[in-house]
């Protein structure tokens, strides 16, 4: 089967060959983690690694399950190790073994091995493999496809794919998909996959409308400034009452299986992280209209998703930015410098324009900032502030 080759991936996949740290391959579900070990695998035997050195399991697979055990799975691998040479291990999906983090710090301690895992919850670097591990991985997250890799894979604009992602999904296996319909029925499965599987069971969740409907609501403010009470007034003041604790307890785990991503904020001018207020986006816009159907008012806020997203595939931190009583929509933080980034669907009103400069105005440093919009117009700059077409800016990066 032939696979899109995700090659900044597997690039760090490539940097990070022989280091004496475990790669740890996090992001939603589907998102192209377990083809990317693939890819990598492949890649590692057009180099001339032999295939009894790489030693790979899947957890997901029927197959698999006398080895989620961890003692298991730890004879299974060792048994396997014959000689001095290097050994590739790859570990997919390792958060379904019971303790896995022993397995892998016990590995880890050989001389000859280099550990790959993948893995669809947050808590794997929060827990005892982080405490066991301290300063001895690295994490690489994958996101769903970048508008140059669904260019690229389709043959299609940019025009054409920016619709694919706000219609149906920028999720990899999606172009093996022939019709919207069994788009649909492929989201829905993943959906109910991620709230079952990655939040219900392992939070213990009883309440599943209840957290239908804290997703819905998630999902119909995506970009909104709000708070874990503001959430739970909402949907108290909606019919659906629950606590801010809840509220608390859910978002956790909506956030730990990557099916959304916290944004906190940054004050540009006082240099310093907010305590109050945060936004949360989708990992993927294709989920949300798949949950609430397209509507019109919603495209400058799939922009704005689509454009924090993009930001993050550098693996560098985002915050949503504060410059006295005004707003910019994302503060990138790169390679020690700093870069300033306001959302539009268009600014052809003289009104509109104003409104949208005027935060990166009120910053006085000299760091780069940026006006990204849909209208298909020439780069402009306006004091500076660089105006760019969001699907050239998408497409080229």
């Amino acid at each position: 089967m032939e696979y899109l080759n995700r090659k900044n991936y597997v690039n760090q996949l490539e940097m990070w060959r022989d280091k004496k740290v475990v790669k740890v391959i996090t992001g939603l579900r589907r998102s192209g983690k377990s083809t990317l070990m693939l890819l990598f695998q492949r890649q590692l035997r057009a180099n001339g690694v032999d295939d009894s050195h790489i030693i790979s399991v899947n957890f997901e697979d029927v197959a698999s399950e006398p080895l989620l055990e961890y003692h298991a799975l730890y004879d299974f691998v060792s048994g396997r190790i014959e000689d001095d040479a290097q050994y590739y291990i790859f570990f997919d999906e390792i958060q379904q073994v019971t303790e896995f983090e022993r397995v892998v710090d016990s590995l880890q301690l050989r001389q000859n091995v280099d550990i790959y895992v993948t893995g669809s919850n947050a808590y794997m670097l929060s827990g005892e493999i982080a405490t066991l591990l301290s300063g001895r991985y690295v994490e690489i997250h994958i996101l769903p496809l970048s508008m140059a890799e669904m260019m690229e894979a389709t043959g299609l604009t940019a025009e054409k794919c920016y619709n694919r992602f706000i219609t149906n999904t920028a999720l990899p296996y999606v172009l093996q998909l022939p019709t919207d319909e069994a788009i649909r029925v492929y989201l829905q499965n993943i959906y109910q996959t991620i709230v079952i599987k990655d939040v219900m069971k392992r939070g213990k969740v009883q309440e599943s409308d209840t957290l239908d409907r804290l997703v819905r609501y998630m999902a119909d403010n995506i970009g909104n400034m709000t708070s874990i009470k503001g959430i739970a007034d909402a949907m108290t003041a909606s019919g659906c009452k629950i606590s801010p604790h809840t509220v608390e307890t859910y978002v956790g785990l909506l956030t730990e299986s990557y099916l959304f991503y916290r944004v906190p904020r940054y004050d540009a001018k006082g240099k310093e992280l907010l305590r109050t207020g945060q936004k949360y986006y989708l990992s993927d816009v294709g989920l949300r209209t798949m949950l609430l159907g397209m509507r019109g008012g919603d495209l400058g806020r799939l922009l704005e998703n689509v454009v924090y997203l993009h930001l993050i595939r550098s693996g560098h931190k985002v915050m949503v930015g504060k410059s006295g009583d005004k707003e910019i929509d994302f503060i990138r933080f790169k390679d020690g410098l700093v870069e300033y980034y306001q959302v539009a669907l268009t600014v052809r009103d003289e009104q509109t324009l104003a409104r949208e400069v005027a935060p990166l105005n009120a910053v006085k440093d000299h760091n780069p900032k940026f006006l990204l919009t849909m209208d298909p117009d020439p780069e402009i700059s306006h004091n500076g502030i660089r105006q760019i077409y969001a699907l050239d800016w998408l497409a080229q990066q």
